[in-house]
C-alpha cells in the first residue's frame, strides 16, 4: 500500500532521531563490558533491533524501556546462529566481535544484505587466525575463533564499518595488534568509533588512518552512555525546511563527529537560510541555487541532497557515486529512476551526479526497498506541483521508525 504525500509548507519544532550508528556501537561496547551499561535515548530503528538481538545471542542481557537501554555484559554464547537482518554495519561490526568465542557461529541476514559481497570481512579475519568461509563471498558467513592479536591489512575503500568491528574487537585480545588501511573512506565514521571506544575505557592509537596501534588486554569500561541525534535522519528535515518551511530542529550537536554534519556545509552553499546554535537549528523556506559538493565521505547524503538539488536553480554536483553500490539499493541508479518521475533529470558521469533543480512532479515512487530514497521522495513532496505517492513506506523502519510521523508533527498532509 502506499502513502499520499500533499504538497505542504512545514512549520513548528521538532527533535531528530537518535544516531543508529552510535546506538549500534554503544550496544557493541555494551556486551564487551564487565557490568551494565545505561545507554539512554537509544534509535528503536530496525537495524538498532538488530543489533540488540545480536548482543543477547553472544551473550548480553538487553532490557529495553521507551527512552533507555540497560545491558549486562557478558561473552557467554547463547546462540550460534545470529541474523543481521539488513544492517550492513551489524554484519561488518559483529563479524570481528563473533571472532572472539572459540565456537563456530553463522551469521546471516535478510533481503539486500544477502545481496552485499563479504569477501572483505573472510579476507581480514583469516589474517589474524580465525576460520571464515562464506557462501561465494555472500552470507552466510561461517566464524569460528578465537581471533588472535597480530597484524591486519584491509582494504578501506567500500567502507569503514568493518575497520570499527575490528577496532572494537582487537583490544580484547591478549597481544598488541597492528591494523593497515588502505584507502580508508568515511573517515568521520572511525572517528565516531574511536570516540566511543574512549568513553569504554579503550585506547587506540590512530596514525593518519593508515595505521591503527591496538595494545591488547584492555577492559570496557561499563557505563552511562547517551546517544545524540542522527545527523542523517535530521538532513531530511533540514532539506524539508529549506524547501517549504520555518522549522527549529532540536538534537543535532553542530560539533559532532558524524560525517553526515557535513549537511550543513551543503546547505549553506545551496543558499539556505540557517541560525545554528547549540541547541537548535533554525532553517527556512530559501531561493535555493545549484551546489558542487564532494559525499565520498558521507555518502547517506547523496539522498536528502538530490531532493534540496531538485529545488535549485541551475545544475548541482555531487561527487562520490562510487559509494552507492553496496546499499540497500543501487542507490545512483534508483534516484535517477525515481526522481525522473518526479520530472527531475539526474545524469551520472563516472563519480558525479549533476541533477537539473526544477519543479518536483507529482508521482508515484518505488523506493525498492532503500529507506533512504522513501525519505528522499518524502522530503521532495513537501513541495512538489502535485501529490506523491510512496509504495512500501514501511521501508523507513531501518533506520527512522517515526520518520512519517514527525513529517505530519510539522504538517505534512499524508494519507493512505
Amino acid at each position: 500500500m502506499g502513502l499520499s504525500i500533499e504538497p505542504s509548507q512545514v512549520s513548528g519544532t521538532i527533535k531528530a532521531p537518535p544516531s543508529k550508528s552510535m546506538t549500534q556501537r554503544a550496544i557493541a561496547a555494551a556486551l564487551l563490558a564487565d557490568g551494565e551499561t545505561a545507554v539512554l535515548n537509544p534509535s528503536f530503528c530496525d537495524d538498532s533491533l538488530a543489533a540488540m538481538s545480536i548482543a543477547e545471542g553472544l551473550g548480553a542481557s538487553v532490557e529495553s524501556s521507551e527512552s533507555e537501554l540497560r545491558i549486562t555484559g557478558s561473552r557467554n554464547l547463547k546462540s550460534a546462529e545470529l541474523n543481521c537482518r539488513e544492517s550492513g554495519l551489524a554484519i561488518r561490526m559483529f563479524s570481528p566481535i563473533a571472532a572472539l568465542f572459540p565456537a563456530e557461529i553463522k551469521i546471516t541476514g535478510d533481503a539486500s544484505l544477502k545481496k552485499r559481497p563479504m569477501m572483505m570481512i573472510t579476507e581480514a579475519l583469516s589474517q589474524l587466525g580465525v576460520r571464515c568461509t562464506s557462501a561465494g563471498g555472500f552470507l552466510p558467513l561461517t566464524i569460528h575463533g578465537p581471533m588472535k592479536s597480530g597484524h591486519c591489512v584491509i582494504d578501506g575503500s567500500i567502507s569503514s564499518q568493518l575497520l570499527t568491528g575490528l577496532l572494537m574487537a582487537l583490544p580484547l585480545t591478549s597481544g598488541n595488534s597492528q591494523l593497515e588501511v588502505i584507502n580508508l573512506k568515511s573517515k568521520p565514521y572511525i572517528d565516531m568509533t574511536l570516540e566511543l571506544l574512549r568513553e569504554f575505557g579503550i585506547m587506540i592509537e590512530n596514525k593518519k588512518y593508515t595505521l591503527f596501534i591496538v595494545p591488547g588486554n584492555q577492559k570496557y569500561q561499563s557505563k552511562k552512555y547517551i546517544v545524540e541525534g542522527d545527523w542523517s535522519g535530521g538532513a531530511f528535515l533540514l532539506v524539508a525546511g529549506a524547501i517549504n518551511g520555518n522549522l527549529k530542529i532540536l538534537g543535532l550537536r553542530p560539533d559532532s563527529r558524524q560525517s553526515d554534519v557535513a549537511v550543513i556545509k551543503a546547505l549553506r552553499m545551496a543558499g539556505a537560510r540557517m541560525d545554528i546554535g547549540a541547541e537548535a537549528i533554525e532553517i527556512s523556506r530559501s531561493d535555493l541555487k545549484c551546489f558542487e559538493f564532494d559525499a565520498t565521505e558521507s555518502p547517506d547524503l547523496f539522498p536528502p541532497l538530490v531532493a534540496l538539488a531538485s529545488y535549485c536553480k541551475g545544475t548541482t554536483l555531487i561527487k562520490g557515486v562510487s559509494r552507492l553500490i553496496h546499499k540497500e539499493s543501487n542507490r545512483a541508479a534508483v534516484l535517477k529512476e525515481e526522481f525522473g518521475r518526479m520530472d527531475i533529470n539526474i545524469e551520472i558521469n563516472n563519480d558525479v551526479m549533476s541533477v537539473t533543480g526544477g519543479k518536483p512532479a507529482g508521482a508515484e515512487i518505488n523506493p525498492h526497498g532503500d529507506h533512504r530514497i522513501a525519505m528522499a521522495a518524502a522530503v521532495a513532496a513537501v513541495g512538489a506541483s502535485g501529490k506523491v505517492i510512496i509504495h512500501d513506506p514501511q521501508c523507513v523502519a531501518k533506520s527512522y521508525p517515526g520518520f512519517f510521523e514527525d513529517l505530519r508533527k510539522i504538517g505534512t498532509k499524508t494519507y493512505k
